[in-house]
């Protein structure tokens, strides 16, 4: 294709840059490091546009194929990205010090907001949030990197073995090869969610209110009364997990001891599910962005907290440093 002039090109690609985001968080389980290859992957279209045949593939399908094999590219020379309970067992003390792993590359929870998913198809939200959910980009973390393309382009793109054979420049046998073997890792990690409340289901609002209300009156026994038996608090950048509701309770705890109980808290969506964003006030009234919070919640209540202290997840997010006084 020729007499493209780089305007045409980013009015024609520029539709397609939120779900490319999308495709390279679910490879990558970084935002910032989807933000990046996005931009490498529509500078590759550019310098190769002028072979770009529409009557072999749509600009989208085109595109998908860049961005996927610029993904595996920079998989190569990347670590993988867990949360805590993938690297260490649970903490049996709510009270011991804090553990930093740093040197971590940790899972980063990805905004709604630049997920622009049309709101007049409730089927395809659904997908959308399903295939996103941080129990499953977590679980995808530990497939090959191949492996991850492949349940990608089949299992949430919906592509055919023969389009993803194309794209990866493999057999089709591989692909199916490839995706029964990731299926059954998936299986085996235990992220089916089948009863996991949707952020819009009102139960699910109603609880995010009361825990956020708890939060705010620094009300530790209200915070019982919402979380599952079995619920798992995680933490990154901290290796420390706790499972259990006496756990997680006498953690919460131990904040407040901590931080005093000065706190101002808003609902925030990421990765499909609901979370909050939390302020810690000081002395002089200021409160300062301190953790960003996202659920998994079941008519058991909440069952998982991931907990995340990054600020370039803040960021992410645009969320602002520190609130200014109420007085």
């Amino acid at each position: 294709m020729t007499g493209v002039t780089s305007e045409d090109f980013e009015l024609r690609t520029e539709p397609f840059r939120p779900e490319l985001l999308v495709h390279c968080y679910r490879m990558l389980g970084s935002i910032h490091d989807a933000e990046d290859l996005v931009q490498d992957t529509l500078v590759r279209a550019w310098r190769a546009f002028d072979r770009y045949d529409e009557k072999r593939a749509s600009l989208r399908t085109w595109l998908y194929r860049i961005a996927t094999n610029t993904c595996l590219n920079a998989l190569e020379s990347r670590k993988r990205r867990p949360l805590p309970t993938g690297l260490v067992g649970p903490g049996e003390d709510p009270e011991a010090p804090l553990v930093r792993g740093e040197e971590v590359p940790w899972l980063q929870p990805f905004p709604d907001g630049l997920m622009r998913t049309d709101p007049s198809d409730p089927a395809t939200v659904v997908a959308e949030r399903g295939s996103l959910r941080l129990a499953l980009i977590a679980a995808m973390q530990y497939l090959p990197a191949k492996q991850r393309a492949v349940l990608i382009l089949r299992d949430v793109l919906d592509w055919s073995a023969a389009e993803v054979a194309e794209a990866l420049e493999i057999s089709p046998a591989a692909v199916n090869s490839a995706l029964q073997r990731a299926r059954a890792k998936l299986a085996d990690a235990a992220v089916g969610e089948d009863d996991v409340l949707e952020s819009d289901d009102p139960a699910c609002r109603a609880m995010v209110d009361q825990y956020i209300e708890a939060f705010e009156k620094a009300h530790v026994v209200a915070f019982s009364k919402l979380l599952a038996e079995d619920v798992i608090l995680e933490m990154p950048p901290f290796l420390n997990w706790f499972a259990g509701r006496e756990n997680y309770v006498r953690f919460v705890a131990r904040v407040f001891e901590l931080r005093g109980t000065d706190w101002r808290v808003f609902p925030l969506a990421a990765n499909g599910q609901p979370g909050i964003a939390v302020y810690c006030g000081d002395e002089t009234g200021v409160h300062r962005l301190h953790t960003l919070h996202v659920f998994t919640i079941t008519k058991a209540g909440i069952t998982h907290n991931r907990v995340f202290q990054d600020a370039g997840v803040f960021a992410a997010f645009g969320l602002a440093p520190e609130l200014p006084s109420q007085e």
